[in-house]
């Protein structure tokens, strides 16, 4: 049997992606039209911008698609021409809304970053819960004074992804509708709850007076091995609270000896600690849902 030669794709037979109602080619980065999306790095612009116009972005095709089917009401979009096909049921389903259709070159010198394959979201901000709303949950993380991004985003990913109920977080936490923390948590910062306390000083004693076991992850005298709490927590099911500290120097004082329990994951090699999100991904499975009985 004799073959012929390779007959390669055509480029200019490929088949054109129809461009939904709205779309505008934008080619330069000072077009006024894409004020939400100018300047992304810089985040003391952002939370400005965010918090005048309440605004949060999202990156990505994937966690474009989950906000908006978490019910988040899209702005405008900020696309390569490439996702049209991808996400033309999420633009069809929001046909008012604007879609800029740029360049990824273009896409970096509007936002001064590499943009994740070249897809951006601008969508109305929302505050969905109270803390009240969540202190009759089973599991609750409890985030204090978490000021880095990726690691909001990456301890919520690791609550979510374990079967816990939902977040709160200190005032001064890091904002888990900031851009990075919602690419990092792959978009779990809109389907795991999460709220706000208001008050630092109070939250143990507001936690403990709903009901909630708080356990503060803590390198205390005092702190019992995760393991022992797991086993506690196994004959007597209680409703449970992980508190969780800053990066550098974990939790207060105040909320450590607050606490009902402090408890340790043991260490090896001289090292004496984990980076924050580590340590919740191993609490939650410690005493999420598999290990506990009501």
């Amino acid at each position: 049997m004799s073959w012929g030669p390779v007959r390669r794709p055509d480029p200019s037979a490929a088949v054109a992606v129809a461009q939904p109602r709205g779309t505008t080619e934008v080619t330069a980065a000072d077009d006024p039209r894409l004020a939400d999306y100018i300047r992304l790095r810089e985040s003391s612009l952002r939370k400005q911008l965010e918090s005048e116009h309440g605004l949060f972005i999202a990156e990505g095709d994937k966690v474009i698609r989950r906000a908006v089917r978490a019910g988040y009401r899209p702005r405008s979009f900020l696309l390569a021409e490439r996702w049209l096909g991808s996400l033309a049921d999420v633009l069809d389903a929001w046909p008012d809304v604007p879609v800029f259709l740029v360049s990824e070159k273009l896409a970096e010198q509007v936002t001064g970053f590499h943009v994740h394959r070249g897809a951006l979201a601008s969508l109305h901000r929302e505050e969905r819960h109270q803390p009240t709303d969540l202190l009759g949950l089973q599991r609750l993380i409890v985030l204090e004074d978490i000021v880095d991004h990726t690691n909001v985003g990456a301890v919520l990913r690791n609550a979510a992804g374990l079967g816990w109920d939902a977040a709160l977080l200190s005032p001064r936490s890091a904002d888990p509708l900031y851009r990075r923390a919602i690419k990092v948590s792959m978009g779990a910062v809109f389907s795991l709850p999460w709220a706000r306390l208001d008050s630092w000083y109070a939250a143990p004693a507001q936690l403990a007076e709903a009901g909630l076991l708080t356990v503060a992850l803590s390198l205390a005298d005092d702190a019992i091995d995760l393991a022992d709490l797991q086993a506690e927590l196994a004959r007597e099911p209680r409703r449970v609270a992980v508190l969780l500290g800053t990066e550098g120097s974990g939790l207060s004082e105040h909320w450590t000896a607050n606490a009902a329990r402090r408890v340790v994951v043991p260490m090896h090699a001289g090292i004496d600690s984990l980076n924050v999100a580590a340590a919740a991904a191993i609490a939650c499975y410690a005493l999420g849902p598999g290990t506990q009985r009501a």
